[in-house]
C-alpha cells in the first residue's frame, strides 16, 4: 500500500468520524479510541472497493450542514464507529 492510498483512507475516515460528530483525536487523547484500533480502521478503509461513493457521502454531509446519522451501508467501519457513539471504548 503506497502512502497516497494511506493518506487518502486515513483522511476519509477522519471526515467520516467528524461526518458523525466524532473528534478521533479526542478519543485517543480520552482513552476511548487506542491507536492500534485507529490504525486498523485505515487499514480496513483501504480495503474498501467504494471510496469515491464515500467521498461523495461526505460531501453531501458536508455541505448539509448536519452530523451524519450512521455511516453509509458500505463502510467497513461502521460497527466502530457505532461503538464510539455508543459511549464505548474501542
Amino acid at each position: 500500500m503506497d502512502n497516497q492510498t494511506t493518506r487518502r483512507h486515513a483522511a476519509l475516515v477522519d471526515r467520516m468520524a467528524t461526518a458523525l460528530g466524532r473528534d478521533l483525536e479526542e478519543d485517543v487523547i480520552k482513552a476511548r479510541l487506542d491507536l492500534d484500533t485507529l490504525h486498523d480502521m485505515v487499514v480496513r478503509c483501504t480495503g474498501c472497493t467504494k471510496p469515491g461513493d464515500c467521498e461523495h457521502f461526505l460531501a453531501r454531509t458536508e455541505a448539509s450542514g448536519q452530523p451524519a446519522s450512521d455511516t453509509p451501508a458500505y463502510c467497513r467501519n461502521a460497527a466502530t464507529f457505532r461503538l464510539l457513539n455508543a459511549g464505548q471504548r474501542t
